[in-house]
């Protein structure tokens, strides 16, 4: 059993309730096929991605690369003028959800930063192996780039960003870009990113069992099934701290204090300040992972997005 003595309240009870609505579903295996399970995952999820702002218009777009077609759902908080953009690519280990079950928090973005935001449906794993998300995901930022006025976006004004193994795309997303022509980025919104298939660390070994949001032997299971092979987990591409981040854009990176990647996201900071980045970071107390898209129940989480708000209009 977990001690929450040290928990915020609102995000141990948000978590408890999670716990109670699972037992209405069958367990969440981390095993091939993953398709039950990823339902099951997606209807648990859906509780924090129901209700949040309404946008003047949300429409669907597809962009082809890779032989697929790359499902985006663009939220605009205006119409009558061309908006920066984020485009966000959601958590979920590489996985599993979806834009469906990030579709509050775009909502709550693009209304509260006054941005069109670009929810991207890259291909999941194991079906689509480590670089294909990156690649999709770098292939819909160039698109906007080169396009964006069709979707009555402004394609001179792109942030990207992202929550978990969302935050490690965004992450990557933006190194494939600095190193193959752009476009340039305005800046990085990354939540507890995944930045290392290393499980050794600090927090790994304080937070590595149990009922924190993720546990070590998930993280295992993502990395095996997102990057099967050893040479490519420990690809700048895939483990992120381990690439050359000078150059990148202004980066925000949020992180929660009851975390397994907390620690690897502390050295991915010191490595991009160490690299002449700007960065901007704060460490949530009592937060575990997945807090960013408890912002209809927990008052921290909506204070991180009011900083990750805040970080976006200064930078776009």
């Amino acid at each position: 059993m977990v001690d929450r003595s040290n928990w915020d309240p609102e995000m141990a009870a948000f978590i408890a309730a999670g716990e109670e609505a699972a037992k209405a579903y069958p367990p969440i295996r981390l095993e091939i096929p993953l398709e039950p399970h990823r339902r099951t995952n997606d209807a648990l999820s859906m509780r924090t991605a129901e209700g949040g702002p309404e946008v003047a218009e949300t429409t669907d777009r597809w962009v082809a690369a890779r032989g697929r077609r790359i499902y985006c759902r663009v939220y605009r908080p205006r119409t009558d003028v061309k908006l920066p953009v984020l485009v966000w690519f959601h958590g979920g280990g590489w996985v599993w959800a979806s834009v469906d079950t990030h579709d509050r928090l775009c909502r709550e973005y693009a209304s509260a930063a006054g941005v069109a935001v670009v929810s991207v449906d890259y291909a999941l794993s194991p079906e689509a192996k480590f670089p294909q998300a990156v690649e999709e995901c770098a292939a819909v930022v160039r698109h906007i780039a080169e396009h964006g006025a069709d979707w009555g976006l402004d394609g001179s004004r792109i942030l990207v960003g992202g929550d978990s193994a969302g935050g490690n795309l965004c992450l990557a997303t933006a190194l494939l870009l600095r190193d193959s022509g752009g476009p340039a980025l305005r800046g990085i919104v990354a939540y507890y990113p995944v930045c290392d298939s290393r499980f050794d660390t600090p927090t790994y070994q304080a937070f590595g069992e149990g009922g924190y949001g993720l546990n070590r032997q998930r993280m295992e299971f993502y990395w095996s099934v997102y990057a099967s092979h050893e040479g490519d987990r420990s690809h700048p591409l895939a483990a992120v701290s381990r690439a050359d981040p000078r150059g990148l854009p202004p980066v925000l990176v949020h992180l929660a204090e009851l975390d397994v990647l907390r620690s690897e996201g502390e050295a991915l900071v010191r490595e991009l300040r160490e690299a002449g980045v700007t960065v901007e970071t704060e460490t949530f107390k009592g937060l575990v992972h997945g807090f960013v898209r408890a912002t209809g129940f927990v008052s921290k989480s909506r204070d991180a997005m009011s900083k990750a708000v805040a970080f976006m209009r200064r930078v776009v």
